[in-house]
């Protein structure tokens, strides 16, 4: 059998689940609805006895479609997972009412037993040949649906695949005449895919139809279980009809056998993720090949995980027919596996492939690559050694009492240090991790109970404006936020919060946060406390230095400006690179932003321009569509700030350039102040 993985000794295997909330980069319209959004859970499997071997597989129910879609599907997943662990065994006729349970798995063991992204040995997995696919249309209205196939045709794509059942029968009659006077049978293959949208009444006069535009087959034209209707259809119908929602909750293989002989369909439609995993698939197949049924292999809506698995087996059943494996960029921040699509052809590219974080932390390498965020110069690439960010994370856990099991959010992107270390985390105690696409609403689609969560001012603020959503962010037990300074305002509100709410002190050289400020409660103060073991000191230049042996070998020197406090705690300043000497004055930008911020609702920044008098002359950037009220702004900044704090320029300008993660663009916004031509005032 292709798949076969032997069993492990009890114990052997640690699994951790992990969910990830995927976005459609565009709606994706169904004859079920519309999707947005995607949740998945990912499984990874990992040993303490080989520490350097993993493996990992994505369990991905559809809503409202998948058999398995169950509300405890999340405990029926972590119990089959204990189970894993226990036995060192896939209990594969137990899961087949869990496909998609079962299909993660087997991968997960697959990806554990192979130790790499390619599954199989196949001219795919070696990148010398790609898989024949298919151009998926969605559901919309006809201007919409027009755009994608014009867009599919210029691609390269000689078979598409239309969603039909959304709108008006004639319209996508008119559609598919459309690309019929451009394209000819012979030179492009068109799919259609009712998803059950029509009744068994009218279904023989719509297929009819059709089949007069050379359509080479329908997927499921009527809803599943009417297998007599069904069959007379396939008997009568002028256009090939494939069995998809059909096989759904079919699982033994006389249930198959008996289903292909009693409809006797062209052509049946394999999702691993709905139809009984790998194991299940196989099963279908042998059937098939047994009454010359013909087949092909299609995702479920899965991430790059799961699309790259049924690829990689896909692969080694050499199939000619186009495939549906084209999804992989449906989503706005996808798995960085090496598939790509190049024109008609899907393609494992190794060459030149992006590290996934976790193959790089779990790798034999005692070092990882970390990328620094370049809130004020260039961004650069640094090394350390994993068990200093592991030392990183034990602290944090420790100091916020963190336990095995604990809900935890990752909200924020993974090639930085904050997204790494909420990672390293979850693997060191045990986390009970939710992902999400970094996005100003990272609560949006978030529907349980969280403990933990890091974000930065941008999502907070943002959260705070949607009502539904500031309640969720309320019940987070503890909120740490990071990357930039959190404004008076925020801070205020956040000062009412229920639950613990910190503001946090670090960046990529400390390996996220050394110290935390607690913004509300009795604990709420203004100043930092560090972490236990780390100990703090000033430059000459009064910035700060951070000795912090058990994250960095040699002592931390920060350009931020500090003030050491007799207890220990510390106060930030503002930045040795970015002040401003104007008038032999030395002027923190952070200290006018923080005093304008309940003046200035927009988001502004304050920068400097060269002055032939003063050295260097304060500028206000403020992002705005529309001029503001200049003469009441100086009129309110004059009661709070003196003469030499005011900015002597204001300039409105569309928006304030941020750095990837969030903080000012510093240099940008300077560059922004000096090529600006229409002053204010």
């Amino acid at each position: 059998m292709l798949y076969d993985t032997p069993p492990f000794p009890p114990a052997y295997l640690r699994t951790t689940v992990i969910c990830n909330c995927l976005t459609f980069r565009q709606p994706a319209g169904t004859s079920r609805g519309i999707y947005t959004t995607r949740k998945v859970w990912y499984v990874l499997l990992t040993s303490e006895q080989q520490p350097a071997q993993w493996g990992i597989g994505e369990c991905a129910p559809l809503p409202n479609l998948s058999p398995d879609d169950l509300p405890d599907y999340e405990q029926i997943l972590k119990r089959t997972c204990r189970q894993l662990e226990t036995s060192g065994m896939l209990d594969t006729e137990a899961l087949r009412a869990y496909p998609s349970i079962l299909f993660g798995l087997e991968t997960a063991l697959r990806h554990f037993q192979v130790r790499t992204f390619a599954l199989w040995d196949t001219p795919f997995s070696r990148g010398q040949a790609g898989i024949l696919i298919n151009g998926l249309i969605w559901m919309g209205d006809s201007q919409t649906m027009l755009q994608q196939i014009k867009e599919k045709t210029a691609a390269g794509f000689r078979c598409l695949k239309l969603k039909i059942g959304a709108i008006d029968f004639e319209e996508e009659l008119n559609l598919i005449r459309q690309i019929r006077k451009h394209y000819p049978p012979e030179e492009m293959e068109i799919r259609a895919d009712a998803n059950g949208a029509f009744q068994p009444a009218e279904a023989l006069s719509k297929l009819s139809r059709l089949a007069e535009l050379d359509i080479h087959s329908i997927e499921q034209p009527i809803r599943p279980g009417q297998w007599q209707e069904m069959a007379e259809l396939a008997a009568r119908s002028p256009l090939p009809i494939a069995l998809d929602e059909e096989l759904i909750g079919i699982r033994t293989s006389d249930e198959k056998r008996r289903l292909l002989q009693t409809i006797c369909p062209p052509y049946i439609i394999l999702k691993p993720t709905l139809h009984g995993g790998i194991t299940g698939c196989t099963e279908w197949i042998e059937e098939v090949c047994k009454l010359h049924i013909n087949w092909w292999i299609t995702s479920a809506l899965e991430s790059n995980i799961g699309l790259n698995a049924i690829a990689q087996w896909c692969a080694t059943l050499q199939n000619p027919l186009p495939q549906g494996l084209g999804t992989g960029a449906l989503f706005t921040a996808n798995v960085p596996l090496p598939l790509a699509v190049r024109k008609d052809h899907l393609w494992y590219e190794r060459v030149g492939e992006k590290p996934l974080f976790l193959s790089e932390w779990l790798d034999d390498s005692p070092f990882v690559s970390l990328q620094t965020s370049g809130s004020t110069g260039t961004p650069k690439q640094i090394t350390v050694r994993k068990q200093q960010m592991t030392q990183s994370a034990l602290a944090t856990i420790s100091y916020l009492h963190l336990r095995h099991g604990d809900k935890a959010l990752l909200c924020l992107p993974l090639q930085y240090i904050a997204g790494k270390m909420m990672l390293v985390r979850t693997l060191v105690a045990g986390l009970d991790l939710t992902m999400t696409t970094p996005s100003a609403h990272p609560l949006a689609n978030i529907d349980t109970p969280l403990h933990f969560a890091a974000m930065t001012p941008a999502q907070i603020y943002a959260t705070l404006q949607i009502p539904e959503e500031k309640e969720r962010l309320k019940q987070i037990k503890i909120l740490l936020i990071g990357g930039s300074p959190i404004d008076p305002q925020t801070e205020q509100e956040l000062s009412t919060f229920p639950h613990a709410v910190y503001s946090t002190y670090g960046m990529t050289e400390t390996l996220s946060h050394i110290a935390l400020r607690r913004l509300n409660g009795s604990q709420a103060s203004p100043s930092y406390t560090p972490l236990p073991s780390v100990t703090l000191t000033l430059s000459a230049d009064n910035t700060l230095v951070i000795n912090a042996p058990y994250i960095s070998d040699t002592p931390v020197c920060t350009n931020d400006i500090a003030r050491l406090l007799p207890d220990g705690r510390f106060l930030i300043l503002g930045r040795k690179d970015n002040i401003i000497n104007s008038g032999s004055l030395k002027i923190h930008p952070e200290e006018i932003e923080n005093a304008l911020s309940p003046l200035i609702l927009a988001p502004f920044a304050v920068t400097s321009i060269p002055h032939p008098q003063w050295g260097e002359a304060l500028v206000l950037l403020i992002s705005s569509d529309t001029p503001c009220d200049i003469s009441i702004l100086q009129t309110r900044i004059a009661r709070i700030l003196p003469p030499h704090h005011r900015p002597k320029h204001i300039y409105t300008v569309k928006e304030i350039p941020l750095t990837e993660t969030g903080k000012p663009d510093c240099p940008a916004c300077k560059k922004i102040a000096l090529t600006y031509s229409l002053p204010l005032l």
